[in-house]
């Protein structure tokens, strides 16, 4: 099972890496392909797009055809994509190549909780799991740092060439110790309907709130990609009762332990993705800090959370699931409060002291409710429920920072009585909109605290803590001699 846990901890590394390391290479990839930022930022968008429409069909396939088949055919196109990429002889070419490394992450990251879910025993599902959160933190710390030494002292090409040795060893690893995890029900088709419906109604909403922020969120272009988005979900809902073998099994939503957990999952990623959007301009311009500190404090939250996720996931083990991610929320939601007392004359330290909580809660947090969720689902559905899980983090990323980020220029110009260049802005009127934010984002965690109390209220009645528990004791590992 600790090889296992390798392989994939180091395919949700790469996942990390490759998201954060290339925003590093932003300024060089413009002067070196000779090009502008609005087309650089589609090398970024077009792997986040192809990640979002992907990882639920990719899951749902895995279920149907096995799940150790996907996941190593993904490492393999994600080792081509990478290598690729590095070989791209215009900026055109390399958003071609992101597309199809992105395929293969979706096969990847879809599948890695699915499958520690499948291959570790049921009560030491949580420190699985904690481990694997803390391989995608360790990615997101190694990203910015290993980038900007490689921009020093190598080609830009290097940034996804250093994918490839990493990549190797755990494709030999997934080929060896991944068993064959064959699908456990009847032979099923595709339901290609609902893949294409799906499709067609992320593609639109993420479109609307990446290329929104360029443009503006009134344009008839972006309300009209806003409503293909509105309209897309109840025809989806509607295919997948009608067809025979669903993309996705809605019957999981009636599965409160699923579906509020999910719902709750959603709120804590909205709400760290725009905060850590927007943190460096506190930083930075507030501050004043060098750009080499302001990378420091904001490596920080992952660190820590490197430390902790692995410790979470296994106090949720003994102790349950529940009571464990309450704990992270509350520490969220102070962290929050707490940050509206940032000051423009505050001091590194103090930024730091504030965020500690919400560092800590996010790494409390994380790793119980992901088991949560997993433990909810039946086997013949793990791959499609990691595939949410995935799906859910990743629009809650872009959603946080589409939609925080237009709320923070807005409260700026709102404090400065006109529209302003950020980088001009006066410290006063950038330190009032954060403060705004924090509230909306301490908000947004309360909410989740009151979904969090009233499912934990269910479970009791319902004695489901108790059956849960029971069966953690009994359960067994999958995989013989693990």
């Amino acid at each position: 099972k600790w090889w296992i846990l390798i392989a994939v901890g180091l395919c949700l590394f790469l996942g990390s890496v490759d998201g954060s390391i290339i925003n590093v290479a932003v300024p060089t990839l413009i002067v070196k392909l000779n090009t502008d930022f609005p087309t650089v930022q589609w090398v970024i968008l077009s792997y986040l797009l192809g990640l979002a429409l992907l990882l639920v069909g990719m899951g749902r396939l895995a279920d149907m055809v096995g799940k150790k088949r996907i996941f190593v055919l993904g490492i393999a196109l994600f080792l081509l994509g990478s290598a690729l990429c590095g070989l791209a002889p215009t900026v055109y070419w390399l958003i071609g190549f992101r597309v199809l490394q992105s395929i293969g992450a979706a096969m990847m990251i879809a599948l890695g909780t699915a499958i520690l879910t499948e291959t570790w025993p049921a009560y030491e599902r949580g420190t699985a799991l904690g481990f694997a959160a803390g391989f995608i933190s360790l990615g997101i710390v190694f990203g910015p740092a290993v980038g900007g030494l490689i921009l020093n002292y190598l080609s830009w090409r290097w940034i996804f060439y250093v994918n490839v040795p990493v990549g190797l060893i755990a494709f030999v690893l997934s080929l060896i110790f991944l068993p064959p995890m064959q699908p456990a029900g009847r032979r099923e088709r595709f339901d290609f309907a609902g893949a294409v419906t799906m499709g067609i109604g992320l593609l639109a909403f993420t479109l609307a709130l990446t290329v929104g922020q360029n443009i503006g969120f009134g344009e008839p272009l972006i309300l009209l990609l806003l409503a293909i988005g509105a309209l897309a979900l109840p025809a989806f809902v509607w295919i997948e009762t009608h067809v025979r073998y669903p993309m996705v099994d809605l019957s999981l939503f009636r599965e409160p332990e699923f579906s509020l957990n999910l719902f709750t999952a959603t709120l804590a990623f909205i709400a760290i993705a725009g905060i850590a959007l927007l943190l460096p301009f506190y930083l930075e311009l507030v501050l004043g800090l060098p750009l080499s500190q302001v990378g420091l404090l904001m490596a920080v939250v992952p660190v820590i959370m490197i430390l902790l996720q692995p410790a979470s996931g296994t106090l949720s083990d003994r102790l349950g699931t529940r009571p464990v991610s309450m704990v992270g929320l509350l520490f969220i939601f102070v962290g929050y409060v707490a940050m509206t007392t940032l000051r423009v004359d505050g001091t590194p330290l103090g930024y730091v002291l504030r965020m500690l909580p919400v560092t800590i809660g996010m790494a409390t947090f994380n790793s119980p409710n992901n088991s949560a969720i997993m433990g909810a689902v039946p086997r013949a559905r793990l791959g499609v429920a990691s595939g949410i899980l995935s799906m859910v983090r990743t629009l809650g990323q872009v959603t946080g920072i589409a939609a925080l980020g237009a709320f923070f220029t807005t409260r700026v110009a709102h404090y400065s009585g006109a529209a302003v260049d950020l980088s001009v802005a006066d410290p006063n009127a950038i330190i009032s909109a954060l403060h705004d934010q924090f509230m909306v984002v301490a908000g947004l965690i309360l909410l989740g605290i009151v979904v969090a109390g009233l499912t934990w209220r269910w479970e009791i009645r319902t004695g489901r803590t108790k059956k849960a528990a029971r069966q953690r004791a009994a359960e067994q590992p999958v995989v013989d001699g693990v």
